[in-house]
């Protein structure tokens, strides 16, 4: 899948679930209930032990799914994801190091930012990841396109279920949701809702 089919992937998808959990297993685990539940896209974040690991199942198991690694601030990192078979890279505020690696290798990279300046930098050269999402909420997202108008953003962080709806709403590429879905009682459910909610 090249660069602008991955990008539209995600946007497609509206939904980006990120997984942060304490080890490789919960990772994999966490990955595979909502691969199977009908997400056909999730990032496993690199601050996760094994994270790497982690990838490479998930990926050995389905090659089909879009898989990004997130937390991603350097560039050897940003290696390590691509040899464990990410599609695209993430990170939390902006990185040198791992916008020039993808520049080089033509990998998809979301790029951090909080502030206009930093997402309208961050826009320019693909996906923005507007993080952390909550602070501002969706009225926050709103204002950021008014002056960013056609800029694609994905939200992200302490964004509930609940909210995903609101910032899709306000303009939002697709939306991070993390722990709010791992911690359900039943994540596999928690999806179907969810994407019934939002078709």
């Amino acid at each position: 899948m090249d660069q602008a089919a991955i990008e539209r992937a995600i946007g497609e998808a509206r939904l980006l679930p990120v997984l942060r959990t304490p080890d490789a297993g919960g990772a994999v685990r966490a990955a595979s209930t909502l691969l199977d539940a009908g997400l056909g896209v999730v990032e496993l974040t690199a601050t996760t032990p094994g994270w790497a690991d982690a990838l490479r199942d998930v990926r050995r198991a389905y090659p089909d799914a879009l898989l990004g690694a997130g937390t991603v601030t350097a560039d050897a990192d940003a290696r390590r994801a691509i040899e464990a078979g990410a599609d695209f890279l993430v990170s939390p505020y902006p990185a040198e190091d791992v916008r020039a690696f993808a520049a080089g290798t033509g990998t998809v990279f979301l790029e951090g930012g909080f502030t206009p300046g930093e997402v309208a930098a961050a826009s320019g050269r693909g996906i923005a990841k507007l993080f952390p999402a909550h602070v501002g909420g969706p009225a926050y997202l709103r204002s950021v396109l008014a002056v960013l108008p056609g800029a694609r953003i994905v939200p992200t962080g302490g964004i509930g279920l609940s909210e995903v709806r609101a910032y899709l709403d306000a303009g939002a590429y697709a939306v991070g949701v993390g722990s709010e879905l791992v911690k359900s009682p039943d994540p596999a459910a928690a999806v179907r809702e969810l994407l019934k909610e939002l078709s």
